[in-house]
């Protein structure tokens, strides 16, 4: 009988010098512990057929450390791309060799600009995360310092907290190109939202810089994330359906011609169906797209052009049971209406020692916000009404280039920025006593805007390494100016500098530092804002400053393992306060509507500090592990001046991740995260029965700014995968529940009327309908501590 043919695998990729990108031609690659293996091509590539399982490859090359990538799944139904950097050693001294060699173990991610604050991790690690439901934001948020919304939301919302600072502090960087809006129902002005945009299947991996961040990157206070894309299958044209109780998505891949190769995908949200059969009155919807094409215009020049896009529907149903807690959601979301896109060009030229890199971007973000009393469509009971279009043309070019030991990076950028935005709040109904005299009058707020200006700027950066190269250093500088504001074109106003070292104290024990100053420009809403009279009245604002002073041991005891410990402490400067209430804008953003649409001054202050202790192992053997603690404060001043705890000051964070391999296509994954309960601002409850029938809301204690503390947030993940496969296909079922073991994470108290046992209108006092001042309605606290389960079985097809 003839013996069944044996299932294989692929796995491709390139081999290339870390510092200047160049291939290295007869690289060997090999699975970690096995001799036999295979050498790069004339390209640098490299092909390996295995059976299917999982793998850590390891690739090396004469005069150069070697690197192993762990967690390699290898399917017959998609060949795997892993590709490698590798970093030249130093032959100088056999001491040096050794140190730096160690130093550059396989699960150090630490470079010579940024040697702390800077974390990753490969697609393998975001497809498999508990409770991540492939959703890159909902993944980094097991890393230190990283925490979601606050109030109750950090199981829903993709608002990523940093170290204390704001989720508008955070930058976006796919293969180089800024992605303003990563998430799904963006709050404008901020940046969270409760899915994210980008395919984790187009990912090669992510790095997370929380400070020392390289000179390159402009606006960003918190964070730096780059997430690099991995380019089409040169080989065969490929793909996947993924299927699960919320969503269809589906990717291909593969080779347009010898030299050219694309990505493409498309998914569509099923979470309205889901709330429609369990009778919660909203209904989101979502599209999203994402391509890439990759062509190689000559052995040294590669062009790639890449998009992603996003439409978002968020509207109402009238819900087959009311409740009080149906009807609240009905009165005080507004609908949203959105789309968004991002497309670029970039160019990447080697030189000799070196490479340039050029790009060409493009993106828009339309926001439509709409809310009435009641919930109705008529124009007179109009509540909210937001027309908004940020469109930015963006221009980028660096050169990177070695002089010896010497490392030089310099750049420049241009933008030109159109800012549009039809905007009308009816804050508070005009309130009479029963005379007729008038006690409080209506306020609203009533614009058009349109804004257009160029923001640009330019930075250097230097890099060596002394002491046999034991101590590593790099200094940066950079400024950015603007057209529009008052100061903006002086480049005096935003000089950032920044500097930091990591010395190596033995093979597996490294101490580094850093010192940066960090500019920021205000958000569009605020720079866009006009009174009454039509007047831009923001355009003294200032950029936002945030000098951070960081220190850090790293300790790899192994290949496959990175401890790290460190202390931050960020300075504010700056920061936007509206003139109307007193608060500082960094304590808002966590919702669905949108920020900044008022006068501001910039006099905020604010501080985050704290301590961050990390280790991580990689898959070894059977299974890997990371676990996470992170201390913070964060607190920001308003008018008066007075430091209060900031909306994202949650104190501890506290995630734990374990995964294990049982062979034959089985992986168990298990995910905890706690987070110390945030602050928030009492309400004032005369006001609140007052205001509600026109805000839908109760109304805050603007006297008690972030007085009172919600609950702390505990959650438990578990997800089960099996995969099989065949010839050329791979089927994976999994199971993922989220928060398991049904903790309740409370939010802040929500204010509303009761209603008549039908829930077909307002009880009152007197039995008459409402008044608009509600003085004759019920007032009640609706307790918001739900305890939600959320269990999810999808199905993934690769062929």
């Amino acid at each position: 009988m003839a013996q069944a043919p044996t299932k294989q695998g692929v796995v491709t990729g390139r081999v290339t010098d870390r510092n200047t990108l160049e291939t290295l031609v007869g690289a060997a690659v090999v699975v970690d512990g096995q001799t036999a293996g295979v050498q790069t091509d004339a390209e640098g590539r490299y092909r390996l057929v295995l059976p299917p399982g999982t793998y850590a490859l390891k690739a090396s090359f004469i005069g150069y450390t070697p690197i192993t990538q762990f967690n390699i799944v290898v399917t017959t139904g998609n060949n795997q791309s892993i590709n490698f950097e590798l970093a030249e050693s130093d032959a100088n001294t056999k001491e040096a060799v050794e140190v730096v060699a160690d130093r550059k173990a396989s699960a150090r991610v630490t470079k010579i600009e940024t040697p702390l604050s800077i974390n990753s991790l490969s697609s393998e690690e975001i497809k498999s995360n508990p409770g991540g439901n492939f959703d890159i934001s909902r993944v980094v948020q097991a890393l230190p310092g990283v925490a979601g919304s606050t109030g109750g939301g950090l199981g829903f919302r993709n608002d990523i907290i940093i170290r204390g600072g704001a989720p508008n502090e955070n930058v976006y960087y796919l293969d180089g190109i800024e992605v303003p809006v990563i998430n799904h129902f963006q709050t404008q002005g901020s940046a969270g939202g409760p899915a994210g945009i980008l395919n984790v299947s187009f990912i090669e991996d992510v790095t997370l810089s929380s400070s020392a961040f390289d000179a390159r990157y402009d606006n960003a206070l918190a964070s730096v994330f780059q997430f690099r894309q991995k380019e089409g299958s040169r080989e065969r044209v490929q793909g996947n359906v993924r299927l699960s109780a919320t969503e269809l998505a589906t990717t291909l891949e593969g080779p347009l011609g010898p030299k050219t190769t694309f990505l493409a995908s498309a998914r569509r949200s099923y979470l309205q169906l889901l709330f429609q059969a369990i009778d919660l009155p909203i209904r989101p919807n979502y599209w999203d797209f994402q391509f890439k094409v990759t062509h190689r215009l000559s052995e040294k020049t590669t062009i790639s052009l890449l998009g992603i896009g996003a439409i978002d529907d968020f509207s109402f149903a009238a819900p087959r049971k009311s409740s009080p807690e149906k009807e609240y959601a009905l009165r005080s979301v507004p609908s949203v209406n959105q789309w968004n896109y991002t497309v670029g060009a970039s160019v990447k030229h080697l030189i000799e020692k070196g490479f340039i890199n050029v790009s060409l971007s493009r993106n828009m973000f339309d926001n439509g916000l709409d809310r009435f009393e009641d919930n109705t469509k008529d124009e007179s009971r109009r509540v909210l009404k937001v027309r908004s279009a940020e469109i930015e043309n963006k221009f980028r070019a660096d050169i990177t280039k070695f002089y010896g030991s010497w490392k030089v990076t310099g750049g420049v950028v241009g933008q030109y920025v159109k800012f549009n935005n039809e905007v009308f709040t009816r804050i508070q109904n005009e309130i009479r006593d029963p005379s007729g005299a008038v006690v409080s009058p209506a306020i609203a707020i009533n614009f058009d805007t349109k804004l257009d200006f160029f923001r640009y700027g330019a930075f250097a950066q230097v890099s060596n390494s002394f002491l046999n190269n034991r101590l590593s250093t790099s200094i940066g500088l950079r400024t950015d100016m603007n057209t529009f504001t008052t100061t903006g074109r002086d480049p005096l106003q935003t000089l950032s500098p920044r500097v930091s070292a990591s010395y190596a104290l033995s093979e597996k024990w490294a101490v580094s530092a850093s010192v940066g100053s960090y500019y920021k420009t205000p958000i569009y809403t605020v720079l866009g804002y006009k009174d009454a009279e039509g007047n831009f009245v923001n355009r003294d604002n200032k950029y936002i400053r945030s000098t951070h002073y960081t220190t850090g041991l790293e300790f790899l005891p192994r290949n496959s393992t990175r401890i790290t410990v460190e202390g931050f402490y960020k300075d504010y400067a700056d920061v936007p306060v509206s003139q109307r209430t007193g608060i500082s804008l960094a304590n808002q953003g966590a919702d669905f509507s949108a920020v900044g649409n008022e006068a501001t001054v910039s006099n905020g202050k604010g501080r985050a500090y704290g301590f961050e202790v990390y280790a991580q192992q990689k898959l070894s053997t059977n299974y890997y592990a990371v676990l996470s603690y992170t201390f913070v404060r964060s607190e920001f001043s308003g008018a008066n001046g007075q430091l209060l705890p900031s909306a994202w000051d949650n104190r501890h964070l506290l995630s734990a991740l374990f995964g294990y391999k049982f062979g034959k296509g089985w992986e168990l994954g298990l995910k905890y995260r706690f987070a110390g309960g945030t602050p928030y601002t009492p309400l004032d409850l005369t006001a609140s029965q007052r205001n509600y029938i026109l805000s839908g809301q109760g109304t805050l204690d603007l006297n008690n700014v972030n007085a009172a503390r919600v609950g702390a947030f505990n959650q438990v993940d578990i997800r089960l995968d099996k995969k099989w496969n065949f010839s050329r296909t791979t089927l994976d079922i999994y199971v993922d529940i989220q928060n398991l073991f049904a903790f309740r994470n409370p939010a802040p108290p929500q204010f509303t009327f009761e209603r008549l046992a039908d829930g077909s209108n307002w009880a009152t006092t007197d039995g008459q309908p409402v008044r608009a001042d509600g003085s004759n309605a019920t007032p009640l606290l609706l307790v918001n501590d739900d305890a939600l389960v959320l269990p999810t079985i999808g199905f993934i097809v690769e062929f």
